[in-house]
């Protein structure tokens, strides 16, 4: 049984001659998934390269964070015909199905993952951060993620990291899936780099808004991997 509200991160990639449905469905698919019963929050994201949270983009990958109500309305979705033509473009679509945990903060004036409180899950956890960056703090914000990342790739719990972005430069997150909790809090307390970049982010006032969330990793789906 999967818990209430569900979140899912769709990660597709297209082949190098169809990159251009990437960008030009970041224009004309929230006119669609505004009408798509049971979600209740969505963002379209750009993605970096690989597994490289710093600046650059993979023309080839994009994502879909959403939040719905329930799973019911999620398998509705995924058989739909908009989604069958959507898979149709595609040479991987791979989902993860998520339980918020903890959550604080806001996106676009949002709370998308509520208030959770959740203190214990067995198995697997995602982190999500996400930052809308001031303008005049963008040159201390993008020289600061080399040596906030610098530990990152070499942390053993490390399953999976993701850049992506809503806005380019202005509005950024970072998606990460570890073995476990111990996993999580390794790198947040033994990273050097990253527990400076994250005492500047307060004393300077880096972000107009920000949100971190935590989950566990129900599952996920799909043909290939993110």
């Amino acid at each position: 049984m999967l818990f209430l509200p569900l979140v899912t991160l769709t990660v597709h990639r297209y082949p190098p001659a169809g990159a251009w449905r990437g960008w030009l469905r970041m224009g004309t698919d929230p006119l669609s998934l505004r009408r798509v019963p049971g979600l209740t929050f969505f963002r379209l994201l750009g993605t970096g390269r690989g597994a490289d949270l710093r600046l650059g983009i993979d023309p080839q990958r994009w994502a879909r964070l959403a939040v719905w109500q329930d799973e019911a309305s999620f398998r509705a979705f995924e058989a739909s015909p908009w989604r069958e033509r959507e898979r149709a473009h595609l040479t991987q679509s791979t989902t993860f199905l998520l339980r918020p945990l903890r959550s604080k903060g806001r996106w676009g004036g949002q709370e998308p993952f509520g208030s959770p409180t959740a203190d214990t899950f067995t198995g697997p956890l995602a982190v999500l951060t996400r930052a809308a960056i001031r303008p005049a703090r963008l040159r201390a914000f993008w020289s600061a993620v080399p040596a906030a990342q610098e530990d990152l790739h070499k942390q053993p719990g490390l399953l999976l990291t993701l850049g992506l972005g809503d806005i380019p430069l202005l509005s950024q997150a970072t998606f990460s899936v570890w073995r476990d909790a111990a996993s999580v809090r390794a790198y947040a307390y033994a990273g050097a780099g990253h527990r400076e970049a994250i005492a500047r982010t307060r004393q300077e006032g880096w972000y107009a808004e920000e949100l971190f969330a935590r989950f566990g990793v129900l599952a996920a789906e799909g043909d290939g991997a993110a």
